[in-house]
């Protein structure tokens, strides 16, 4: 490692963290949000005029075994990541770490459950759930497997891996939001009676691809930091 990225490091670990943070506390706000939405209606047992919310009232257990565990996951996977708390409290980090890949693997699962047949934007998104929720699977069954193994090394790059993916959640919001402002800019300032539902596919693609890039360039940028 050159002496200039070792100095790069400190830079990138806070450009990181400030991106993870904002990232999940949007995955934060829009959970909530889904809560205040969709509960009164769960509890009443009435169906909702959004269509977008329907999805979740008609199919709640699917939905939110996908959305509690893996929230639960992505606040959780940023303290295992760290190296201070491993090395600090790594009593802790393994037996947190067996709840978070718990909670992962039962996220990722529903998401294939609840987001192939219920995809919002059709096609597109759909394939992407199912593109981008394999992967994040797969990395987490190599991460296991690697821990097995005592292979520390491997464990840690494809948990660094499925967390990217992860925290994508969070920046498919944003590219959903910029589709929005930019069809309300094209249509005179007024919300589209009718969402274009394809653009919220593409959001999933656009999203996971970005993440699934940075994390390999981040394990490629830090090697000292991932090895």
């Amino acid at each position: 490692m050159t002496e200039k990225a070792a100095i790069a490091h400190p830079r990138l670990v806070r450009g990181a963290a400030v991106a993870i943070g904002a990232l999940t506390t949007i995955v934060l706000v829009f959970t909530a949000l889904r809560v205040m939405i969709d509960g009164p209606d769960i509890l009443a047992g009435t169906v909702p005029g959004d269509d977008f919310a329907e999805r979740y009232v008609a199919h709640p257990w699917l939905a939110y075994l996908h959305i509690a565990p893996g929230v639960v996951y992505l606040v959780g996977a940023p303290l295992q990541l760290s190296r201070r708390f491993r090395t600090r409290h790594y009593d802790a980090h393994r037996r947190l770490g067996r709840v978070l890949l718990t909670c992962a693997l039962v996220a990722g699962l529903f998401a294939l459950l609840f987001g192939v047949p219920h995809a919002w934007g059709g096609a597109p998104e759909a394939a992407a759930t199912v593109v981008f929720g394999c992967w994040f699977l797969a990395c987490l069954v190599l991460a296991f497997r690697a821990i097995r193994r005592d292979d520390v090394r491997h464990h840690r790059r494809w948990m660094i891996r499925a967390f990217a993916v992860g925290i994508g959640v969070g920046t498919i919001r944003i590219w959903v939001g910029v589709f929005e402002a930019v069809e309300q800019v094209m249509s005179g300032g007024t919300t589209p009676a009718t969402p274009d539902t394809t653009l919220f596919g593409v959001a999933f693609w656009l999203a996971f691809t970005m993440h699934v890039a940075v994390g390999e360039w981040w394990l490629r940028r830090t090697p000292a930091l991932t090895g």
